[in-house]
């Protein structure tokens, strides 16, 4: 984490483990994502988790809703990287199978399997094989009771009074190893859910908006609703629900906790001004060509794409490395410090390059490399932030001509 970070404390909850992975008590917090394959498609299901696992996810969650699944989920487990949670729809005996198939965790909805002595069974046999079971409530699937209770809608006290009456089911069994999910499509509903649940429980909570939608609005929906939770404290383990490729599921959630510094961050993080009157690039055009360029690099940096020398340098001073355009030219800095200049069409391969070496060999050695080149790129970065100054003036956005324009008008 940064220095002078902000650090959001965390709720205290139990732990469990899923797998090796543990999720609560001051773990670090976990992503999980869905895959979308049949399960019963073994390979095609594997080769799924392997590129959510690549992407982030920590936990990967597959379908048990008929009998090939369950014997998918036996072929599947022992050769999957990361611990796998068996999704259980109406049939509590999928759930004993995927027990038996080794699954390291079932996720069961209470509105779906409402029998309490199949529940206990499930129950039962998790216990003896220490297994742990998510409780997922879903606002779209209560039951009928607890609609017809809360007067025909969804609330977030029908959602926690779901989740812990379950819970009771598996006390009468004495099965406590547990998280719970609270979701619900309407962002403010499932906020206000899941505050209520903090304050009644201290088993881990697993975040997510479910059926959030495609991008973009589904990514804001998303977003809304688990930072606002994390930076509460609330919340050991999140999912984005997204109509996308689970993939991308992954990598967002992995970005929103480096974003949070609730993880270390694992990828590069690209930082990019806003372009504005002195930008010499089309920044949006060069960000986007550095971000597909790192996309697979597991570069653990943040960097900066800026679109000129006057500012660019100065305002992403505290990414690890970066490039400003200028007269033709791209000025490398680290830290903030000019160190090379290149052709402006090899900006990109050369924030790459550099980014590779300062992961590798650290900054120290890259900055040692830049020590013949430092002077004359010192240089070169004012020479070309003088002439971008002396070009567009001291108002490059004409800012003060709007002002005096207010002003006139008043």
């Amino acid at each position: 984490m940064d220095a002078g970070a902000v650090v959001f404390p965390r709720a205290k909850t139990r732990q469990i483990m899923v797998g090796d992975v543990p999720v609560g008590d001051g773990a670090p917090i976990t992503v999980q994502s869905m895959t979308i394959t049949k399960t019963a498609d073994v390979e095609g299901t594997l080769q799924q988790i392997y590129a959510l696992a690549a992407a982030g996810a920590d936990i990967v969650r597959c379908t048990c809703n008929e009998p090939e699944a369950s014997e998918g989920l036996a072929r599947i487990v022992p050769r999957s990287p990361v611990p796998i949670v068996a999704d259980i729809h109406h049939q509590y005996r999928r759930a004993l199978e995927a027990l038996e198939a080794g699954v390291h965790c079932l996720r069961l909805n209470p509105g779906n399997i409402r029998k309490p002595e199949q529940i206990k069974a499930v129950a039962k046999e998790a216990r003896d094989r220490n297994v742990p079971i998510r409780i997922g409530v879903n606002g779209g699937s209560l039951h009928p009771d607890l609609y017809r209770k809360y007067g025909d809608s969804v609330t977030p006290e029908a959602m926690v009074e779901s989740a812990l009456q379950e819970i009771a089911y598996f006390d009468e069994v004495d099965f406590d190893l547990i998280k719970i999910s609270v979701k619900a499509s309407n962002v403010p509903l499932m906020i206000e859910a899941y505050r209520q649940l903090s304050e009644v429980t201290d088993h881990p909570l697993h975040l997510g908006v479910t059926e959030a939608g495609p991008p973009p609005a589904g990514i804001v929906k998303a977003t809304a609703g688990i930072a606002t939770l994390l930076a509460e404290g609330i919340g050991d383990t999140i999912r984005y629900s997204l109509t996308s490729d689970p993939v991308d599921e992954a990598r967002l959630g992995r970005v929103l906790l480096e974003s949070f510094g609730l993880r270390e961050r694992k990828n590069v993080d690209l930082i990019a001004c806003p372009s504005c009157g002195r930008a010499e690039i089309d920044v949006y055009k060069v960000a986007q060509e550095a971000q597909d360029a790192f996309a697979d690099r597991q570069l653990p940096l943040q960097v900066a794409v800026m679109g000129c020398v006057v500012n660019g340098p100065g305002e992403a001073r505290d990414a690890d490395i970066g490039i400003a355009a200028g007269n033709k030219r791209g000025h490398l800095f680290i830290k903030g410090e000019n160190v090379a200049v290149v052709p402006e069409d090899e900006m990109v391969p050369t924030l790459v390059e550099w980014a590779e070496l300062i992961t590798e060999e650290g900054m120290d050695a890259a900055l040692a490399r830049a020590v013949s080149t430092r002077d004359a790129a010192r240089r070169a970065a004012e020479e070309d932030r003088q002439r971008n100054l002396d070009e567009r003036g001291d108002d490059a956005n004409a800012s003060e001509q709007l002002v005096e324009l207010i002003r006139k008008k008043r």
